[in-house]
């Protein structure tokens, strides 16, 4: 089954390979509803202040890890959690981008062992300044959702960012920063890149930031990881 994590683990990002059962089908189903009320909250406080928003999202995921049972946390882990490192807000690294048509078509699949493969077609890409062009994909199965991971030169480096690349967007897991002031544009704040749920437990399977996602600059902001 498809777990919290996808899309926003804590904030939601990532793809389950757990047992199935109705208690936990329920907490997955909360943790979700839980991201989604978070990014709302996100999109609601970001006009009037970004970093605060930016502080919202973060205590909001540290509860979520700390207290929620479908946290991906490992047993180990919890007892000792302080919270998830995350650098300070910096309104230098948000974005409002344009997609462009990508010249043809793109397609990556990923095996999740438990939900079979999940399709995904390439929609647009965007162009980042100072950062380069980044692939946005759609998933293809039931529910859609846009979905844009990123890895960047820190990624792997003690005190860098998570070596499988992080989530920026997830919209069917409920990551989602809204339309840019321009129609057809994405808000691409790095500031909310967070881990996917295998950075933390190897039991979750996620997809990982494929070439097209992989940038040559460091991006020091959003969740690290260490």
């Amino acid at each position: 089954m498809s777990g919290a994590g996808s899309a926003g683990s804590a904030t939601s990002a990532s793809w389950a390979t757990s047992p199935s059962s109705a208690s936990s089908a329920i907490e997955v189903a909360d943790w979700r509803q839980r991201v989604f009320g978070i990014y709302a909250e996100v999109r609601r406080l970001v006009s009037a202040d970004a970093a605060a928003a930016h502080r919202f999202w973060r205590d909001a995921r540290d509860e979520l890890f700390a207290t929620h049972p479908q946290t991906p946390l490992l047993p180990e882990d919890r007892a000792g959690f302080s919270g998830l490192p995350v650098a300070d807000y910096d309104p230098a690294w948000r974005f409002e981008v344009a997609l462009t048509a990508p010249a043809e078509p793109g397609h990556f699949d990923f095996e999740t062992g438990t939900d079979g493969v999940v399709p995904f077609g390439l929609i647009g890409r965007a162009e980042v300044p100072g950062v380069g062009t980044l692939d946005v994909w759609r998933l293809e199965t039931y529910g859609g959702g846009i979905f844009l991971p990123v890895r960047d030169a820190l990624a792997g480096h003690p005190g860098g960012t998570y070596g499988g690349g992080r989530y920026l967007l997830d919209t069917v897991k409920g990551a989602h920063l809204g339309e840019g002031s321009a129609p057809g544009s994405l808000v691409l704040d790095f500031n909310f890149a967070y881990n996917p749920s295998c950075a933390y437990d190897p039991a979750w399977a996620c997809p990982l930031a494929p070439a097209g996602d992989r940038v040559g600059v460091e991006i020091p902001v959003g969740e690290l990881y260490h």
